[in-house]
């Protein structure tokens, strides 16, 4: 599975980007997770991992690192997704000096029997994630 999302934010992609770039502030903009931590040491870039636990689909533990840092423009990251493993990359271009476009870009791979499963519910998937950009876009124009 894989889908992209794509919307203007009205905030330098600075800030933009340093929000992105503190996975621990993904449940405050993704209603299915309820907490995400670093599991290494230093500075974020390239290697560093996380742990996150979610509670949508079903409950679950979830590990990923980052596989690719370029601020203010890219960050990727790879791992366990819900029941799902895969990439989420976010592309930032900065419009002017007080907006950015973000292009998230997700691709997704099930194990096994959930492939025909995926492959039906992707265009849920792609709205939910398309959903949870929106309260991002909402939290980073309201700072």
């Amino acid at each position: 599975m894989r889908f992209e999302n794509t919307l203007t934010i009205n905030a330098p992609v600075s800030e933009v980007f340093a929000y992105l770039a503190r996975p621990e502030n993904l449940p405050r903009w993704n209603y299915a997770l309820d907490r995400t931590e670093r599991t290494s040491p230093g500075p974020i870039g390239v290697g560093t991992t996380y742990r996150q636990t979610r509670h949508l689909p079903r409950p679950a533990e979830e590990h990923f690192r980052v596989t690719e840092y370029d601020p203010p423009n890219l960050l990727t990251a790879d791992g366990d997704f819900g029941p799902l493993t895969g990439t989420t990359t976010y592309r930032l271009t900065p419009l002017d000096q007080r907006t950015t476009r973000l292009v998230n870009t997700v691709h997704l791979t099930a194990p096994g029997a959930l492939k025909a499963v995926a492959a039906i519910t992707g265009p849920r998937v792609k709205h939910a994630v398309a959903k949870n950009l929106d309260v991002l876009k909402d939290i980073l124009e309201t700072r």
